[in-house]
């Protein structure tokens, strides 16, 4: 999505972006992101019997992963989309190409990280899959 926005100009950028920020927060994006880490842990809790415990630590990694990848979210992109929105509704004129500039190269970057910390995490648990003791 944002290479593509990349080439439009900052009121259609910043326009867009906006929009993004305020559809994404619905019931099924919310169940996905809050979800990986609620079911990596009861994954984990899964695995807190005796003999488990080298799966254990992979579940553990991973939840950690996917609790960074929340923090980037609620600490740095949250508050970068909360000031655009904020920026764009305030009466004074805005200087869009400045409040793309801010947002745009930092947004991207930790949404980078953070994906990569998502991917991480997947591939850790599915690591911790082939790791599983037989029964």
């Amino acid at each position: 999505v944002m290479p593509a926005l990349g080439a439009f100009d900052d009121r259609t950028f910043i326009d867009v972006m906006n929009k993004i920020n305020v559809v994404i927060v619905n019931p099924p994006f919310m169940l996905t992101f809050l979800g990986s880490i609620g079911f990596t842990a009861l994954a984990g809790a899964c695995y807190l019997k005796p003999g488990a415990r080298p799966v254990l630590v992979w579940i553990g990694i991973a939840l950690a992963l996917n609790i960074a990848s929340l923090v980037i979210t609620s600490a740095i992109n949250v508050p970068l989309n909360n000031n655009l929105a904020a920026a764009t509704a305030s009466t004074a004129p805005a200087d869009l190409a400045a409040l793309r500039a801010h947002f745009e190269s930092s947004w991207v970057r930790w949404n980078l990280i953070r994906a990569l910390a998502n991917t991480a995490a997947t591939s850790v648990l599915a690591w911790a899959l082939t790791r599983t003791p037989s029964d």
